[in-house]
């Protein structure tokens, strides 16, 4: 009896034991479940700051677009290592890539993953064209896949410019100086009457006539000066940009080590100088306080709009992977000080309209909350066009060749390329420009057939030129292939044009290019002007010396030697069918005084209305200059004949570079 009251016991006893195993059970989970919600893993819900008290995402400028200007302010605002930068481009660098350090190669960058491919809308004044646009996604921008032709302008475009803006700082006696900044030239015993103090000699950018020399530029500066013309030893002074000389090119002169197939080492000349060459070397790259990110597109720029009767704030930006186009993770990052947009005059001002700054209409009629109301944003688009006179030569000295289509034409090919490889000399170490003449459309000793008084002067002063013709080496076809023939080019640039167009957005899909109307031709003036300038080309081709290298009895209809038969409107209509552009597009966001309508930005480069955002490219021009800007210039319809911008564009990153770290505190 007594066993059978002890299992039973033991029955209880193993009952109630279980009990108490459960509710120490359930107390020790609900004690778990209650320590989860006390966090100690503190990255879950803060950032850890680094030793200056900063978070891994915040910096103090973040530059956006490493372009032509945006290389030049990682660089030299990182120089104050107390100044944190975040450099975000879409694109990648271009320093391995051979068709942007060759300089006869750059054509072959264009419309490839390398450009936007971007295109105008049909042109109602020029042949209802779609014309052509590429743009640079490279760090460098535009610099990087360009004809690098170091030409500034004139000095009264900048005189003007200081009056449009209100700012005596942006007048050539003082701008000049960032040119001498960025410079580094480099003298040649052919160009002897080059005044070297008038310039720099200890900048990034190396600067200097290319060791090839092709056989027509003599011949076609001797016949613009038997025109009328004065040779100019240097068009980059203060003695102003009018005559004709052959012009220099970035280029890197010094020697540059380049590892070869056979494991050593050797140097090499002439090689393209971008500004990602120039100004992000290995020793910038690894300042601690600079970060670059590529294959990024900002899609967004992030504001503070949250502090009533104050401007807005940008605070940062959002970024995500180019080639996932949308469809990937997005990513922010925070700007202590300012943001900095780069992108030059199509991108900059289609990012600002899709964050909430532009012309309030446009937005809304997007559904795009209005940050700013800027009717200026995307406006006051310039561009110079062009014209491609195409003429046979009769001596055989024309570098068709370059695109082999026979045995003859590739030995002379396989020729320069081995001369290039070995020595970093011959033809493939030019730009194919032979050289250039800047002029006055109302200038009576060229143009004494017409009434000058009947001519709207749109120069910039009595010293600034508004036709610019290029000489080139090669002949480019109607369908934009390399002439296999004998023939060269020469090309009027209409450098002050008085129609203006538009970049608008075609949807609230940052990933979808913007519409952009460049409204080529729209005045009379325009077409008048370029007229002119196809008449002095044909002047000229007919003059000795160039006229013994012109094929004048060569009837091919595909060339232009019939053109001294045709009427003014005869050619009228065929300089609107066939108007190019060598892809200068400024002014989108244009800088001026707040009492001018339609200007975006301070003298300072900083956008109206806003507090913390500043735009550095092309578009903040508020005029072109006479002469080449910052782009490309499409190898398929001729060849890019840009670098006057991109020396504009460096000059003023490196102006703003110094009123930024003057402000810095």
């Amino acid at each position: 009896m007594h066993t059978f009251k002890t299992l039973e016991w033991f029955r209880v006893d193993r009952s109630l034991a279980s009990i108490l195993a459960c509710i120490a059970t359930l107390t020790v989970i609900f004690r778990w479940r209650k320590r989860q919600q006390l966090i100690t893993d503190y990255s879950q819900v803060a950032r850890e700051l680094d030793s200056q008290g900063h978070e891994f995402d915040e910096y103090d400028y973040i530059v956006v677009g490493g372009g032509t200007a945006g290389c030049v302010l990682a660089c030299r605002l990182t120089e104050d290592s107390r100044i944190r930068v975040l450099l975000v481009e879409a694109g990648s660098s271009g320093k391995a890539l051979v068709e942007s350090r060759i300089p006869s190669a750059y054509k072959g960058l264009i419309r490839t993953t390398h450009d936007y491919k971007l295109s105008t809308l049909p042109q109602p004044h020029a042949g209802n064209q779609k014309i052509y646009w590429p743009r640079a996604r490279l760090l460098g921008g535009c610099s990087s896949m360009n004809a690098m032709m170091a030409h500034y302008g004139a000095p009264s475009d900048f005189d003007e410019y200081a009056e449009i803006v209100g700012d005596n700082s942006w007048c050539w006696e003082n701008f000049k100086q960032y040119f001498l900044k960025f410079e580094k030239y480099f003298p040649s015993p052919q160009f002897p009457n080059v005044d070297v103090s008038q310039r720099g000699s200890s900048g990034p950018v190396s600067i200097g006539y290319s060791a090839y020399t092709w056989k027509g530029s003599e011949m076609f500066i001797n016949a613009c000066v038997n025109t009328g013309m004065s040779f100019n030893p240097d068009f980059n002074t203060s003695n102003g940009t009018l005559g004709v000389n052959k012009v220099s090119p970035f280029y890197s002169l010094l020697r540059v080590t380049r590892q070869t197939t056979y494991s050593s080492t050797r140097s090499l000349d002439n090689v393209r100088v971008s500004t990602e060459a120039a100004y992000l070397t290995p020793t910038v790259l690894a300042r601690p306080n600079l970060k670059v990110v590529t294959e990024a597109r900002v899609t967004k720029i992030l504001f503070d709009t949250s502090t009533r009767n104050r401007n807005p704030r940008a605070i940062g930006a959002e970024f995500s992977s180019f080639a996932q186009k949308g469809a990937g993770k997005r990513f922010r990052a925070r700007a202590r000080k300012e943001v900095i947009v780069c992108c030059g005059a199509v991108h900059t001002p289609q990012l600002l309209m899709l964050s909430g700054v532009g012309p309030g209409t446009h937005l809304t009629e997007h559904n795009i909350p209005v940050v700013v109301d800027h009717p200026g944003v995307g406006s006051n688009l310039y561009d110079h066009v062009t014209f491609h006179m195409r003429l046979a030569e009769k001596m055989g000295i024309s570098l068709g060749y370059l695109q082999a289509s026979n045995l003859h034409t590739k030995f002379k090919l396989w020729r320069d390329l081995l001369e290039y490889q070995l020595r970093g000399t011959g033809p493939l170490s030019s730009n194919f420009v032979g050289g250039a003449a800047f002029c006055r459309s109302d200038d009576p000793v060229l143009f004494p057939e017409y009434d000058q008084d009947k001519l709207q002067d749109s120069t910039s002063g009595p010293g600034s030129p508004d036709l610019e013709l290029i000489v080139m080496s090669v002949l480019v076809h109607a369908d934009r292939s390399l002439g296999i023939g004998n023939g060269y080019m020469v090309l009027p640039v209409l450098l002050r044009p008085t129609s203006v167009g538009t970049v608008r957005l075609k949807s609230i899909d940052p990933w979808e290019d913007p519409l952009i109307d460049p409204n080529y031709l729209s005045t009379q003036h325009d077409v008048d002007v370029l007229v002119r300038g196809v008449r002095l080309v044909y002047k000229i081709a007919h003059t000795p010396p160039l006229s013994d290298l012109t094929d004048s009895a060569n009837d091919d209809l595909n060339l232009d030697h019939h053109f001294g038969r045709l009427s003014d409107d005869e050619l009228q209509q065929i300089v609107r069918s066939r108007v190019e552009t060598i892809y200068h597009p400024v002014g989108t966001c244009a800088m001026g005084r707040e009492d001018v309508a339609g200007t975006v930005l301070d003298s300072q480069m900083r956008v109206r209305g806003v507090n913390g955002l500043r735009v550095c490219d092309a578009s903040i021009l508020p005029k072109l200059v006479s002469g080449h800007t910052v782009s490309s210039f499409d190898a398929h319809s001729c060849f890019a004949l840009s670098m006057l911008q991109a020396g504009v564009v460096i000059a003023a990153a490196e102006k703003l570079a110094d009123i930024i770290k003057a402000e810095y505190k």
